[in-house]
This record gives structure tokens, sequence and C-alpha cells, in this order.
């Protein structure tokens, strides 16, 4: 089988956490670059791009599709969390605590949008319902996660203020987002033609956030009181978690006799998660943490490895599928 092609984003997001390793000064805060407002605005310019470019009108098609709809957000906000819940119950000593914050994130955190779509589409499954379940998690989450990781740093003893935290999400986050739809009115056209600058905008400001998170870290010396072995550890829990909520989305689309098609959707959009919300929401959440950069280790590991593993399935689908295509005929 043909090695799925690698992201150059992986690349650059490894890039920038060696950077910050190297030369950490400049980006924490406080540092010569005020790494501060540029994460701050940068927050802001994400959601207001994903704002701008989220299409209502691409989601009706699978607005009827109510099994897979209800599905993938129980498992998105039901089933991932209490899955890391279980697993910290079970072995509360194995992995750091601040990185246990960052799995209870990665479960909080919404589906992915354009990687679940082109997944699914790769694999020949039901691009629809990918779409409306994509964008709608991704809306849905803006509110979950925050209230689900204030409800967790609480039963965990961590005092987190609810109301500031909401205040800032609604005016770092919900508050673009508004703007960016607004701005369809008359921006609708460019962004559609300049949906190559604005992806590579997006993921520079993502890189700028995750340098910076890193460059704290570093500087506060997270990373020298945890065994460099964490990283590992980490992604290995990551590759488990995956693979136990992508057999409950099998189950659950078996169960309910959901064709192949949506099956298809119902696997890749359930068991994914979000980067592109992960790293801009977490200096809105955990705001003043030093082991941030640890925190947000998990959802870069899961990111890569999601991508790496539904690549290999989403290609194997749609070749048993273009062979299932070509023997009818013959077989007619």
């Amino acid at each position: 089988m043909r090695l799925p092609k690698i992201d150059p984003f992986v690349f650059g997001l490894a890039a920038v956490v060696g950077l910050a390793v190297l030369w950490p000064e400049p980006g924490r805060s406080g540092g010569l670059l005020h790494w501060k407002w540029v994460t701050t605005y940068g927050v802001c310019a994400v959601f207001f791009l994903y704002g701008l470019t989220l299409a209502p009108e691409r989601m009706r098609q699978g607005l009827t599709r109510w099994q897979a709809h209800i599905v993938v957000a129980l498992t998105t906000f039901g089933v991932f969390p209490l899955l890391v819940l279980v697993g910290q119950w079970l072995a509360p000593d194995l992995l750091p605590r601040s990185a246990e914050i960052g799995f209870f994130y990665v479960a909080a955190l919404p589906s992915t949008v354009s990687s679940s779509v082109a997944m699914v589409s790769l694999a020949r499954g039901d691009v629809p319902v990918a779409i409306f379940n994509a964008t709608i998690s991704s809306l849905i989450g803006v509110f979950i996660t925050p209230l689900l990781m204030t409800w967790y740093m609480h039963a965990g003893g961590m005092n987190v203020p609810l109301g500031p935290t909401i205040l800032k999400v609604v005016l770092l986050v919900l508050l673009p987002i508004v703007l960016g739809q607004v701005a369809r009115i008359w921006l609708a056209g460019w962004a559609k033609r300049q949906a190559r600058l604005i992806k590579l905008a997006d993921r520079a400001v993502i890189l700028a956030i995750v340098y910076g998170a890193f460059c704290d870290s570093v500087a506060e010396g997270v990373w020298q009181r945890n065994d460099p072995s964490v990283a590992a550890e980490i992604a290995v829990v990551a590759v488990v978690l995956f693979c136990l909520v992508f057999g409950v989305t099998t189950l659950a689309a078996r169960l309910l006799r959901m064709s192949r098609e949506e099956r298809i959707a119902v696997q890749f959009c359930g068991s994914k998660k979000s980067l592109a919300a992960g790293v801009p929401l977490a200096p809105v959440i955990f705001a003043g943490r030093e082991d941030i950069g640890l925190i947000i280790l998990p959802i870069m590991l899961f990111h890569f490895l999601q991508l790496l593993i539904v690549s290999f399935i989403a290609t194997h689908h749609g070749r048993q599928d273009a062979e299932e295509t070509v023997s009818q005929p013959a077989a007619s």
C-alpha cells in the first residue's frame, strides 16, 4: 500500500517546537517579540477567517441525516470525554498532570472540518453528511469545549473562573466568527478566490501560537521537570484513544444499519479532533499557565496520528470502492 502524503503543516509544527526549544526568550510572555499580543490578535484572526469561509449553504444537503448527526455529536462531546475520564481513573499515574489535562482537552474539542471532508471524499463516503457534521461540531465546540474544560478543571481542584473564561471566548472567538459571517456579504467571492492564501494565513497564526506556548513552557522549565519519554507515551495513548472511538463509531453505524457512505462519514467525523480549533482556544482557556506547551502536545500528536491512520483507511476504502465499481459491469 502506498504511504499517505504527510501534510507540510506537520513539519511546520515540529519546526516551531524545535525553534522554541533552541530560542525561547523572544517568544515567551514579556519577551522581545511581545508574543502575547500576537497570540491574542491571532486568535481573533483565525476565527474571523473561519467565519468568513463558513458557507451555511453547504450544510443544507446533509441536514436531514439526523441519525448520523446524533452519533457524531454524542461521540465527539460524550464518548470521547467519557473514555478519557475512565482511562485516567484506571491509570491515574500514567501521564503527568498537564498531559492529562491535555488529553481531556482533546476529548472536549470539536471535530475537524477540512480534513474530515477531504478524507470522506477520498474514501468515497457521504460528503454532505461530513460537511454538516464537521461544521456544526466546530460551532457547538465554541461553547461546549470551554464549559467541559472548566468543569474538568474545577473537579480536579483547579480554580478556573467561568465568567471571565466565557467572556474571553465570546470576545475572542464567537464575535470574530459572527463578524466573519457578516463580512461574507461583501467578501464571499474574494474568500473563495483566495482560499489558498487564507489557509496559509490561518496556519501561520496557529504556528505562531504554538511557538509562543512552547517558549513559555521551555523558559519556565516545564520540559526539564518531565521525562523526555512523555511524548512517546502521549503518542501511544493518542493512538489507543483514536482506535477506541473509531471502533465505537463503527459499531454505532452498523447497529443503525447506515449505508456504507454514511458509515464512513460517521467514522471519520466522529473520531477526529480539531487542531485548528484546539490551538487558538488554548491561550483563552489556559491563560497564564506555564505548562501550556505540554497541555497542547496531546492535540498536536493526536492531529498528526489521526491524519496518518485515516489516510490509510480512506485510501483503502477509495480503492475498494473503485474496484467494486469497475467489476460491476463485468458481473452483470
